[in-house]
């Protein structure tokens, strides 16, 4: 009796210990066969998955390592994939004693490919960025979802409007008809917190499309439909932080997977610190490891495990959908030498392709530090290619609201470009009057169209990739101050039921057409010229409020002249711009489509710009 009740209670206990494991997560879900990089580490997650032994058998690939963490509700599994391997689908099984508890069914896929994908972009394209959730609204039936806290309240300025994937792929026209040749999403990917998700930099899965925005699959539909219509997709990726609601910050792997504090520290926002020579551990630390808010816990990277789990995401993202590039969130704010490591890994998988990172900083020689191969004495290279030049930004904002000066006016601008041999690569640097965290341009502007075009006309032919803000083509305003739902409000018309639809030339009032007119008239003749793409530019100090800038190559140039005079015409005499204009003997302005048969003196209006195509 005795012998037979011990024998049940094994049963029973075995038993117990087989159901309490339940696998819920593998990731990457899938990989792919003749990656560069032949090693893959797979985040396992289930109730005491960790112990489990797992085991697989596939030609090809060798399963070199298990790591248990702290969170007995983990396993990493270190695997090489050889690179022969072919295709296919295997068993992970995971096993306690000679019992099988679980399978995952992994699946190795041929690399993606379809044509015009990982194109990477450059001086050639204009970015228009967009918020999905404040675009269109193409399927209203996923407005709100029952898997996402947030419902929509299109009322509140900072709550879920509705706007999705399919609403921007209802208007991929309109956006290159405008003639953009590239789109910049705001994250799309999950954030289910219980307010203020819909600007998406607070995410609760990272290998997941927001339901209330449509799936992967409509990702993928998105990316291809635009390639199509020629139009480069660059996603939006964040490495600093994730949202308080993702799920592994529910049951953290390790305690040091993210940064953690006595009491809520917030970042000290101060970038400088991680270049600065002489910064205290105090402030770079706090900078470094202090959350951007209370909803949004930040990453260490300095984990490894984590490290490579960012690294695999980004790629698995831009294999699977063919993203042409990425822009990175708030680059200084990681550990510079997890980027730098990331950046590689990325660019060594995808050498045509591109990734800018958001470094917001106000001086040249902070932002230039950030740069792939710039002159760091502390031999620091962040493999970064692109940046956001937001000395450019503050200038611009400037450069037309003031009066001329010796350092004032758009003499901010000639001293910005002056500086150009702080970067390692100046022509990859991207440039904008604004963009989802800045007052609106046209606001900026003091509502006054002139210098709004003034400033675009620069912007569009000087160096580096010019980035335009959705609704900056109709004159959307919008103060930052006043809440960031009033610089990210929605698209009129792309809501059913909107009163007007500025996407039709018949719906926009009089100065929104002629705003629109003029941006596109000019990203539709720089889209074919290469010598805005790639020529040299030469600039000439501004001189009686008039800046004169050329792009040039040796058989061809633009001439730009920007009057910043409040009322006065000007007749600009030309003689001391010899140097390129020996070669050329008249022109046309491209955006009147103005003759100009005699150059040796040009007319110029107050407050205004002139684009002029110069022909020998």
């Amino acid at each position: 009796m005795k012998k037979f009740t011990l024998i049940l209670i094994c049963l029973l206990t075995t038993s117990f210990v087989f159901s309490a494991v339940n696998l819920k997560r593998v990731e990457p879900m899938n990989w792919w066969v003749g990656m560069k990089n032949q090693n893959l580490q797979l985040l396992v997650y289930g109730e005491d998955i960790s112990t489990t032994i797992p085991k697989l058998t596939y030609s090809g690939v060798t399963l070199n390592e298990v790591i248990k963490v702290e969170n007995p509700n983990y396993l990493f599994l270190d695997l090489t994939i050889a690179k022969n391997t072919i295709p296919g689908k295997f068993n992970i099984e995971f096993t306690l004693g000679k019992k099988i508890v679980d399978t995952y069914e992994y699946e190795l896929k041929e690399r993606n490919n379809k044509e015009n994908i990982h194109q990477g972009f450059d001086a050639s394209d204009v970015i228009y960025l967009l918020m999905p959730d404040r675009f269109s609204n193409g399927n209203p039936d996923n407005d709100s979802t029952d898997d996402t806290a947030e419902k929509v309240d299109r009322e509140n300025p900072d709550g879920r409007h509705g706007g999705d994937l399919q609403g921007v792929i209802n208007h991929l026209d309109y956006i290159q008809e405008t003639g953009f040749t590239a789109l910049w999403l705001n994250p799309f990917l999950e954030n289910n917190q219980e307010k203020y998700s819909y600007h998406g930099y607070a995410i609760s899965d990272l290998y997941k499309t927001d339901p209330r925005h449509g799936s992967n699959e409509k990702f993928v539909e998105l990316v291809d439909k635009a390639h199509e219509k020629e139009l480069k997709i660059i996603m939006d990726m964040i490495f600093n932080h994730c949202g308080i609601a993702h799920w592994f910050i529910q049951d953290l792997p390790m305690q040091d997977w993210i940064h953690q504090h006595a009491e809520f520290t917030r970042s000290n926002f101060r970038a400088p610190t991680v270049s600065d020579p002489y910064a205290s551990d105090y402030d770079r630390n706090k900078m470094l490891t202090g959350w951007f808010d209370k909803n949004m816990p930040d990453f260490n990277q300095n984990n490894p495990l984590l490290a490579t789990y960012l690294i695999q995401n980004s790629i698995w993202w831009v294999e699977y959908s063919g993203i042409d590039g990425i822009r990175v969130d708030t680059q200084p704010y990681p550990y510079k030498e997890f980027m730098a490591k990331w950046s590689k890994a990325v660019m060594d998988e995808y050498p045509e392709f591109n990734i800018v990172g958001e470094a917001w900083l106000q001086k040249i020689a902070i932002t230039a530090y950030f740069q792939k191969d710039a002159a760091n004495k502390d031999g620091y290279n962040s493999n970064m290619p692109a940046l956001t030049d937001f000395p450019m930004y503050f200038a611009l904002a400037k450069a037309f609201n003031e009066n001329e000066g010796w350092s004032e006016g758009m003499a901010r601008l000639y001293y910005i470009l002056a500086q150009d041999f702080s970067y390692a690569d100046p022509n990859n640097l991207l440039i904008f009057p604004d963009n989802h965290d800045l007052n609106r341009y046209y606001e900026t502007m003091g509502k006054d169209i002139n210098k709004y075009k003034m400033g675009l006309a620069f912007i569009l032919t000087t160096r580096g990739i010019p980035q335009i803000y959705y609704g900056t083509e109709i004159l959307m305003d919008g103060q930052e101050h006043e809440g960031h739902g009033q610089i990210r409000k929605d698209f009129p018309g792309g809501w059913e039921g909107d009163t007007t639809n500025a996407f039709t030339k018949e719906d926009r009032t009089v100065e929104q057409n002629e705003a629109y007119n003029y941006v596109s008239t000019i990203l539709n003749w720089r889209k074919n010229n290469e010598v805005i793409h790639s020529g040299k530019l030469k600039h000439f100090l501004p001189e009686d409020g008039i800046y004169v800038m050329f792009r040039y190559t040796e058989d061809d140039a633009v001439m730009v002249i920007l009057n910043n005079n409040n009322t006065d015409d000007k007749t600009l005499k030309t003689d001391h711009f010899a140097e390129i204009l020996n070669q050329y003997t008249s022109g046309k302005e491209i955006t009147t489509g103005l003759e100009l048969k005699d150059l040796s003196t040009i007319q110029i209006k107050a407050k205004s710009a002139m684009i002029i195509d110069l022909m020998k």
